[in-house]
């Protein structure tokens, strides 16, 4: 089972877009996700600051800013 995870912040828009993609796309797969703040991890800040939101799967870079669901079910599926 994959796991993808979404990096962003409270307030963010584009966040709000993606979270709802992904949480339709891993209904949808089976697939488990999980949200990250990037106010509270230094890392996460420094590599993602000027992309969020950052959609992984399976801990890879998969997109960001806007999230296909198409391309997310392919990445989780196949």
């Amino acid at each position: 089972m994959k796991t993808v995870t979404l990096i962003g912040k409270p307030g963010c828009h584009l966040c709000d877009v993606a979270r709802d993609v992904v949480v339709r796309v891993c209904a949808e797969t089976g697939a488990s996700w999980e949200e990250r703040d990037i106010n509270q991890d230094q890392e996460l800040y420094r590599k993602y600051w000027e992309q969020i939101p950052v959609v992984l799967v399976d801990g890879a870079q998969h997109d960001f800013w806007r999230v296909d669901p198409q391309r997310l079910r392919k990445a989780i599926e196949g």
